[in-house]
């Protein structure tokens, strides 16, 4: 004798009853499937995201290399404003003349701060220049990169603005190509127009920064291609 036994296919398996806990857990589990299907992404979502940030990044990096170097010049810039302040800090706390001496003699340049000329008195450098004087900090121009050296890059007018290119990318002069502060902060050699320093980097943008007088105020200024601002 064969006995037979009935088995309900899949689809018309009975479900839970109302109110049962199988029931409850039933629901929940499809709440759970349900939260899944509604935040998940599709192959093809999820191929045209990374294809948008590709195309951003590639925008993206054009632009950013085009600014590095303005804004390294920048910076630059600023450690040449903040280091003349700082000689004439230092000559006013010491109560004797420090100063800023510049090199233009190794290209990139660099500048040294120092706070006295040394046994012979005259500011000719300290001796990695060949001279004696006391530096207390030296900064190289090639640490910035892009090129960054004294220079007045597409700039057709100086500072004081006489209607021409700057004579000379360094103006400080007696002694030349120093800036030197007195123990009242004031500067000893601001020249007839005031004296500055010029910086520039591979893309001919150029910075300004010195000393418009005696009084001792330093200035920075950026060309913008048609005035120094």
């Amino acid at each position: 004798m064969q006995v037979k036994i009935a088995v309900d296919p899949p689809g018309n398996q009975e479900l839970p009853q109302a109110g049962s806990h199988p029931m409850k857990e039933y629901r929940m589990k499809r709440k759970m499937i349900a939260k899944k299907e509604e935040f998940g992404f599709s192959t093809i979502e999820l191929i045209t995201v990374i294809a948008v940030l590709a195309i951003l990044a590639a925008i993206a990096v054009p632009t950013s290399s085009g600014l590095l170097p303005n804004a390294k010049l920048k910076s630059a810039a600023r450690d040449v404003y903040s280091n003349l302040q700082l000689a004439k800090l230092a000559a006013i706390k010491q109560n004797s003349d420090s100063a800023v001496v510049f090199d233009n003699g190794v290209s990139p340049g660099r500048y040294f701060i120092c706070s006295s000329p040394g046994a012979n008195g005259n500011w000719d450098g300290p001796p990695a220049m060949g001279g004696d004087d006391v530096a207390i900090k030296t900064v190289d121009l090639s640490n910035y990169g892009n090129n960054i050296n004294y220079g007045s890059g597409n700039a057709t007018d100086d500072i004081p603005g006489g209607g021409a290119p700057p004579a000379d990318v360094i103006t400080y002069a007696a002694p030349a190509d120093v800036a030197v502060f007195s123990h009242t902060g004031t500067v000893v050699n601001p020249g007839a127009a005031g004296s500055y320093v010029y910086l520039t980097n591979n893309r001919g943008s150029s910075y300004g920064v010195g000393t418009p007088s005696t009084a001792g105020v330093i200035v920075l200024r950026r060309w913008t291609g048609g005035a120094w601002e």
